[in-house]
């Protein structure tokens, strides 16, 4: 068990690494495929949330980055990165998404306040912080909470950044929320 004591992917209810799960899964064990799945879904959401899918996108990123898994599950030469390798799949396809929808999609119309004056005023003053403060808070603010090490890896910043890097965040919205007082 990590020291968050998250539980990790189980199979046959003994608590397997990400390097086992993969030689299992490699032999059609569907347990172990069931444990990866377990393990890993949040993560691929938390990613493709943070680039400001909508659920739809967001599911499509997660089915996706299974999917490639699935097709090169042989291919993976570091099985104890998996987890990374599909990072790596969620943020790259995630950015196709962004960059399908931009062709495909009309510039948004400034929305009225649909969803009441609370939340109009949290999504202006996130608006008014640098792109990698909006990233971080919102990964943090995902359920269930992911390990800095999750969460640097859905980031692509250095494990030892996500804390500092997540105060100065917090500590800028803070002013903003001052500045609006």
């Amino acid at each position: 068990m990590p020291s968050d004591g998250r539980v990790t992917g189980s199979v046959d209810g003994a608590i397997s690494g990400p390097g086992e799960l993969v030689a299992r899964a490699l032999k059609d064990d569907a347990a172990a495929w069931a444990a990866l799945v377990e393990r890993y879904t949040g993560m691929l959401w938390t990613i493709a949330r943070s680039y400001d899918l909508s659920v739809a996108d967001s599911a499509d990123v997660a089915q996706t980055a299974w999917l490639r898994l699935v097709e090169r599950l042989h291919l993976i030469r570091n099985p104890d990165g998996v987890g990374a390798w599909l990072a790596a799949t969620a943020h790259r396809e995630s950015r196709r998404t962004i960059q399908r929808a931009r062709r495909e999609r009309p510039a948004p119309v400034e929305p009225a306040v649909a969803f009441g004056h609370v939340d109009y005023d949290v999504r202006r003053l996130l608006a008014g912080l640098p792109e990698r403060c909006r990233k971080i808070l919102r990964v943090f603010a995902q359920a269930p909470p992911l390990s800095y090490a999750e969460v640097a890896a859905a980031l692509e910043i250095p494990v030892g950044s996500v804390g500092p890097t997540r105060q100065r965040c917090l500590a800028r919205l803070r002013e903003h929320m001052a500045g609006d007082a």
